[in-house]
């Protein structure tokens, strides 16, 4: 009995498929089921597919999706080195002038990779404020490697917004280039101003005081400075009484007769 209902089940399913298919290939129906007897199951089913394919083919359509922005082109630091300069490494070096064609290629900076790009970005900036030739460890040198590695983090910023990481390192970078040049304006003025004008940097002075400033804050200012005032008023009369006993003391006292 449970296999006749399972076979009658199939039937009816496979009935009904072919009249679907029919339906979708402009009633068209595969040999196997010519002319099926199709109950009212079927109809009802193929009735209800074609209303609601009427229905979403007369339906308006809405502009849901928004227009795409383009965004504006980030300048590279990077643009203004010709791929026909060779490799930081390779440049001292003589014989890679006179070499084959092939491997003059490999040397320069058509083949190189961003790091050996930037490592050249890194070496031109440190020649335009160096102190001399051997100069490596200076404060000027610092501030334009870490310049040079901002500026590369702001650039992929821009295409990935959403990496945190590289974010982070941004700060972490600013900040510790923010501390060099704050040490080098108190002791050197006039290489921070040659540093600032070749690297391009704008130096914003930090804020006097920057606290948040809440009711807390205020009520415990607001008792500091009463105490404080209390304390210079407790001095003032303790001068006042010194001072009295010091006069007091240089009196002439009267001669004995």
């Amino acid at each position: 009995m449970v296999l006749k209902n399972i076979f009658r089940s199939t039937v009816l399913g496979l009935r009904t498929w072919s009249v679907f298919a029919g339906a979708r290939q402009g009633n068209t129906v595969f040999p196997a089921f010519k002319q099926p007897q199709c109950s009212f199951y079927a109809n009802w089913t193929l009735t209800s597919i074609c209303k609601r394919d009427e229905i979403l083919l007369n339906q308006p359509v809405r502009q849901y999706a928004r227009p795409s922005r383009k965004k504006q082109e980030f300048p590279s630091q990077l643009q203004d080195l010709n791929p026909s300069m060779l490799k930081h490494e390779y440049a001292s070096v003589p014989l890679a002038q006179s070499v084959d064609d092939v491997v003059k290629k490999l040397l320069t900076l058509e083949l190189a990779n961003h790091s050996e790009k930037l490592h050249l970005k890194e070496e031109q900036l440190i020649a335009k404020v160096r102190r001399d030739e051997d100069d490596r460890n200076s404060t000027e040198v610092k501030v334009a490697i870490l310049t040079a590695r901002i500026r590369n983090f702001q650039e992929h910023l821009h295409k990935h917004p959403k990496d945190k990481d590289n974010k982070r390192w941004m700060l972490m970078a600013i900040d510790r280039r923010k501390k060099k040049l704050k040490v080098l304006r108190r002791t050197r003025y006039d290489s921070f101003e040659k540093v600032c004008q070749e690297l391009g940097i704008t130096y914003t002075f930090p804020p006097e005081y920057y606290r948040r400033v809440t009711r807390r804050w205020l009520a415990k200012k607001a008792f500091c400075n009463k105490v404080f005032q209390e304390v210079q008023k407790q001095k003032a009369e303790q001068r006042e009484k010194q001072r009295a006993a010091e006069a007091k003391g240089k009196e002439p006292h009267g001669t004995v007769a």
